[in-house]
């Protein structure tokens, strides 16, 4: 696997304002598989400004300042328990639930004493001693983590105390995270051709916005003048953007400073929408440098193609894993983590693709193509993360036929991965961002990008 440098026309971009919805017969869908998975008399989710995701997934409701929780229970009762704030944001939900104020969800100084507290809303909704409750949190705890992996984790130990207390110190009350976050069976990781659309509106503008600050970043700027050509409009974030550039040690994760860029920095920028997320990283360079090219962006460009090429619905994570780790050679680069992982309402949900996951890829399924490269030499940067859907043969029709632009457009990234940048891909491997896959590693010559030679 030769890779070489190549001028390629940079895709068209576009700013998108009509984002698609999911109907809400799928919202009802989702409550309805969520209950009957878990088996138990109530199911609770817990969401904050933090973790809204899985709340968000199941009735399009993320909370904005305060905490929130979606109780789930017998004959179809369905309520949703928030905080002041959270009353006047109900016009978003897109089912019909049962509304309880619960002050203690509101923030500290409001006020707090003028409605029934947590205890008192679960008795008078119906939880009672006997009963089962399945509670549903941000993240779950595997076996070599806990010695019980059964008990809810990651919730508030006070939410976790007054649903005991209801129901009981002899009653049945589980984890029931992974019945939605599982990386091969959780219900949020399969999508509709309606969520995948959605997503794909993310992406379009995630992708947009990265490479509007990639073209037009230059030395001399700062790094919020950059950020500044993002042409954010509005829409929730899956992460804080980012943007990084130096010459020496460099903490990638932070925002944009008033740091002025300079020729030869190491530049990285990310960011992400609900559904997705774009990230490129390389040098504040005009003219290729040839050991970089060679010794970082070559190999991993060659670890990205062989993800690209590797991923088909069946394969274990295992496999790909595998893949990618070959496919960066003898370069002594490797994955930081995961190469590649299940992304939503939030950046990363979770991820099949581990060194001995038997875990299988699946129609539906969206992805982070997420392959850190690491170690790399102080100042500088490579990475080039973008977002794919993997379709079976009755989905790709049903979205050919539902959504004909979006399939139009899928049908001319893959061109350009196939015929401009050599990468082949199975049928089922739909790109979402407009430059899947388009890898400059040289800022200043943001055409001349990564191939693979025939």
């Amino acid at each position: 696997m030769k890779v070489v440098l190549k001028h390629v026309p940079m895709p068209r971009f576009e700013f998108p304002e009509d984002i698609p919805a999911v109907p809400t017969y799928q919202y009802e869908a989702r409550l309805a598989d969520l209950y009957q998975a878990t088996g138990a008399d109530w199911v609770l989710v817990f969401a904050d400004r933090e973790h809204s995701a899985n709340l968000t997934w199941l009735v399009n409701y993320d909370p904005r300042f305060e905490e929130a929780l979606l109780a789930l229970g017998p004959n179809g009762k369905r309520t949703l328990i928030v905080g002041n704030e959270g009353l006047g944001y109900l016009p978003i939900v897109r089912v019909p639930v049962d509304v309880e104020l619960c002050q203690t969800f509101s923030l500290n100084s409001q006020p707090r004493t003028t409605a029934a507290r947590l205890k008192d809303v679960l008795f008078k909704i119906g939880l009672c001693a006997g009963q089962s409750a399945s509670l549903v949190g941000w993240k779950y705890l595997d076996a070599y983590e806990t010695d019980d992996p059964t008990a809810p984790a990651f919730l508030p130990a006070f939410f976790v105390d007054v649903v005991r207390g209801l129901l009981g110190p002899a009653a049945k009350i589980v984890d029931g995270t992974a019945l939605l976050m599982h990386p091969e069976t959780g219900l949020r990781n399969i999508n509709s051709a309606e969520q995948i659309a959605a997503f794909e509106w993310a992406a379009r503008t995630a992708s947009a916005a990265v490479f509007n600050i990639l073209k037009s970043t230059r030395p001399g700027m700062s790094e919020m003048q950059a950020v500044s050509r993002m042409n954010y409009t509005g829409q929730p974030f899956t992460m804080h953007p980012i943007f990084v550039s130096g010459k020496s040690e460099v903490n990638g994760l932070r925002s944009a400073s008033a740091k002025l860029i300079e020729y030869g920095d190491g530049v990285s920028v990310g960011l992400g929408y609900w559904g997705s997320l774009s990230c490129r990283a390389g040098m504040m360079l005009g003219e290729p440098d040839e050991a970089f090219f060679q010794n970082i962006a070559a190999p991993y460009f060659s670890a990205v193609t062989t993800w690209h090429q590797t991923m088909r619905i069946g394969v274990t994570g295992a496999q790909v894993f595998q893949a990618v780790s070959a496919g960066f050679g003898a370069s002594g680069l490797h994955s930081m983590l995961n190469p590649g992982h299940l992304t939503s309402y939030e950046e990363w949900i979770s991820s099949p693709i581990r060194p001995d996951s038997q875990e299988k890829i699946r129609s539906g399924m969206v992805f982070q193509v997420d392959i850190i490269p690491t170690p790399l030499p102080t100042g500088k940067q490579m990475n080039c993360e973008d977002t794919v859907a993997v379709a079976d043969a009755s989905l790709r029709a049903e979205l050919s036929s539902r959504y004909p632009e979006l399939w139009a457009r899928v049908q001319a990234r893959r061109k350009l991965m196939t015929e401009a940048l050599g990468i082949q891909l199975a049928e089922e491997m739909l790109p979402l961002t407009d430059a899947t896959a388009y890898l400059p590693p040289f800022w200043l010559a943001s055409d001349l990008v990564c191939v693979l030679e025939a």
